[in-house]
């Protein structure tokens, strides 16, 4: 099949090479016009045969906005718009919306593999109706991984960036289990090769996963991450994975507390720590440290 591609970034230039590896004809444009195959909007619409499928991978929030805007003016009854993004599932509602009252079709789908994807292939979650999915099936298709698992049709419009939101919530939380064990590991004189500990958990132990992968490929590149500042920037979807808790009355104490975690990686000097050793001081006496 034929597909516009919009946002051709790390994620974005790795997913056209593998549906392009699947046999399938992408269209691809970037602001950036070294790696745009088209050099506007209308120009990949004008060059895709309809029925239209046209897939959106730019940053959440105004980018996507503006974008689907766009393509609502370009797009005929009959096309599809995919956003691929990391759009919260809210917006997913409204954009299916306003570009039904034209005829176009829409799906959410969240997207995960990162720079890995191109050869191991992208988790796919994605939501909308039966016969707009049909249509960019083939698309889902070559991006997930080989086998039965890695896709899902997860219900309605905004299901898939809402799975994709809490597999991204449970992502920080388990971030952070690794990242405690981690310091612990590093604080006793008795541990003598944390990164070697970390190794042996690799292989029959009930915490093996990709992220603990990832992490021994951290620790073999810089043993005691000497060379990281312990900074931690969020995406926003742990924020909306606990804020959804919220309205939902469900108890999200480790995602909570692992999106906490990220805030206070931010703070040099922490405020809260200061009236801490204030009170601290004041009802006991306790001894405090000063500039």
């Amino acid at each position: 099949m034929e597909l516009g591609l919009i946002g051709l970034g790390k994620m974005g230039g790795n997913m056209r090479e593998r549906i392009r590896r699947a046999g399938h004809t992408v269209i691809g444009y970037d602001r950036n016009p070294d790696l745009a195959d088209v050099h506007s909007l209308k120009e990949l619409v004008d060059a895709l045969q309809g029925p239209r499928v046209v897939w959106v991978m730019v940053p959440a929030g105004a980018p996507t906005q503006a974008t689907i805007d766009e393509l609502a003016e370009l797009l005929q009854p009959g096309d599809v718009v995919v956003d691929g993004g990391n759009s919260r599932w809210t917006d997913d509602e409204r954009h299916a919306e306003e570009l039904a009252a034209r005829g176009i079709g829409f799906v959410d789908c969240g997207v995960s593999g990162g720079v890995w994807g191109l050869e191991n292939g992208y988790a796919l979650m994605y939501g909308g109706d039966a016969e707009h999915v049909a249509q960019v099936q083939p698309v889902f298709d070559a991006l997930k991984p080989k086998g039965d698992a890695g896709a899902v049709h997860a219900g309605k419009v905004g299901a898939g960036h809402f799975a994709k939101m809490v597999h991204n919530g449970i992502e920080y939380a388990m971030m952070q289990a690794y990242a405690e064990g981690w310091e612990l590991l590093e604080k006793v004189d008795s541990v003598t090769d944390v990164r070697e500990v970390f190794r042996s958990w690799q292989e029959g132990t009930v915490i093996r996963s990709w992220l603990l992968d990832l992490a021994v490929n951290a620790l073999d590149e810089d043993e005691h991450l000497d060379r990281l500042k312990g900074f931690a920037q969020d995406s926003g979807e742990g924020r909306w994975t606990v804020e959804a808790a919220i309205d939902n009355a469900v108890p999200l104490p480790a995602i909570t507390a692992s999106l906490f975690a990220r805030f206070a990686s931010r703070q040099e000097d922490s405020p809260q720590m200061k009236m801490i050793a204030a009170l601290r001081n004041q009802f006991g006496g306790h001894a405090v440290e000063t500039k």
